[in-house]
């Protein structure tokens, strides 16, 4: 006797499970988008102190494992990794100006690889393929644009950047929800 199930070509298709997360997802996307984009100097400023608290905290956090851990053979690499990540995380947090540059250099190095794996992807779907690749191509035209401007614009373009990242993301993934809410994958990339 077999397993195989039959269904009705003809039948609707059910609605795909968690669609309306990946909708919830891109409006946030784009609404951050958006924000960031209107106000490029506040989202750069917002970044660079998120960033530094996350330093700082990982920073504490490893040095009191270096010093708890009496016996552990990496102590003196956590105490000093994270005396290294506190200095940087209280830079980031007491000069985010200066910092923006550093946040500047990594955002680009974010949207590089981004786009890479973006265009990488997007060549493997079956639908939203020229979406996807675009995408990916955006964000690393603008990798470039990020570094072809330093040290100038680090106060604002990570806010730009940012921005319109994550508004063609959130667009992206608003499509893939709509998409997926009619019974198909979401991001569906061609069967092997």
């Amino acid at each position: 006797m077999s397993d195989t199930v039959f269904t009705d070509p003809l039948a609707p298709r059910a609605a795909g499970a968690g669609w309306g997360w990946i909708l919830a997802y891109g409006v946030l996307s784009i609404v951050l988008g958006v924000l960031a984009f209107l106000n490029p100097f506040a989202a750069t400023y917002a970044a660079t102190l998120v960033i530094g608290a996350f330093l700082i905290a990982a920073g504490l956090v490893s040095i009191a494992a270096g010093f708890a851990g009496r016996d552990h053979e990496g102590r003196g690499y956590a105490i000093g990794f994270g005396v290294l990540s506190l200095v940087i995380g209280l830079l980031m947090a007491f000069a985010p100006a200066t910092a923006a540059i550093s946040l500047t250099l990594l955002v680009a190095i974010w949207l590089g690889i981004r786009g890479a794996l973006e265009i990488g992807l997007g060549a493997r779907f079956k639908r939203g393929r020229a979406l996807m690749i675009v995408l990916g191509v955006v964000n690393i035209l603008l990798a470039i644009y990020v570094l072809a401007t330093l040290p100038w614009s680090a106060l604002t373009l990570p806010g730009f950047i940012l921005g319109i990242s994550f508004l063609l993301g959130g667009v992206a993934s608003v499509a893939a929800a709509l998409n997926h809410k009619t019974g198909a994958k979401p991001f569906a990339a061609p069967e092997v």
